[in-house]
């Protein structure tokens, strides 16, 4: 059994300090509106590989109010997008 405890802590480690594992893809977008009042913006985005779901039109709500200070009605971007407490979140941006 300490064998085998020793074995998945270490696997566990390596899988935590790899990082790249978890990565999120980042995926093309323009935004078209954005709601600063209720934190969200509608994007026409391309595949999103990690949610798998194909190119569309669609809103996110922002994981970080500060992101709305990158954002304009126009301008193309790179973004992470998750679910997040059931929504789907923009969670990172390029």
């Amino acid at each position: 059994m300490k064998n085998f405890t020793t074995i998945a802590a270490a696997a566990i480690m390596s899988l935590v300090l790899s990082g790249a594992a978890f990565a999120a893809t980042y995926t093309k977008g323009t935004v078209k509106k954005i709601d600063e009042k209720a934190g969200k913006v509608t994007l026409i985005h391309e595949d999103l590989v990690d949610l798998e779901m194909p190119a569309m039109t669609m809103v996110f709500v922002l994981g970080d109010a500060a992101m709305l200070a990158q954002l304009e009605v126009g301008k193309e971007i790179e973004f992470t997008a998750d679910r997040v407490n059931g929504k789907l979140t923009v969670t990172a941006l390029k």
